[in-house]
């Protein structure tokens, strides 16, 4: 199981994590299209499912893949980022860890959640 199932997992665990697809990071000018996502099925929304989980209050989940590994009880080091980043396809600059990255990280995190049927308000979207 890749380190996203285990996240989509803890959100949704009712979901097959073996049907789970990481969402095609946004194409650059000029490269070629990912191949898409399967058709996915609605799971429900995303924000009240966390919202209500234990510590929730005092995460920034929505804004942090830090604290939103932490909701989940997943290992939140550098290390287990970078295997999350590599899975999602991670090819940009910025030097892992730093603020964009974890921007980054957190934004394809919740892209790949919607991608396989999570229902996600506006703000978490892009």
């Amino acid at each position: 199981m890749g380190f996203f199932s285990k996240i989509f997992s803890k959100i949704f665990p009712s979901a097959n994590a073996a049907e789970v697809v990481v969402a095609a990071p946004p194409a650059a000018a000029g490269a070629p299209a990912a191949p898409a996502a399967p058709a996915s099925i609605p799971l429900g929304d995303v924000a009240p499912i966390l919202d209500a989980m234990p510590g929730a209050s005092g995460l920034n989940w929505r804004t942090s893949i830090v604290d939103l590994l932490k909701l989940l009880g997943l290992d939140s080091s550098l290390a287990a980022r970078k295997e999350l980043a590599g899975e999602l396809l991670y090819s940009g600059n910025d030097e892992p860890g730093s603020a964009a990255w974890n921007i980054w990280l957190h934004k394809q995190v919740m892209r790949s959640i919607a991608a396989n049927g999570g229902t996600l308000p506006a703000d978490l979207r892009d």
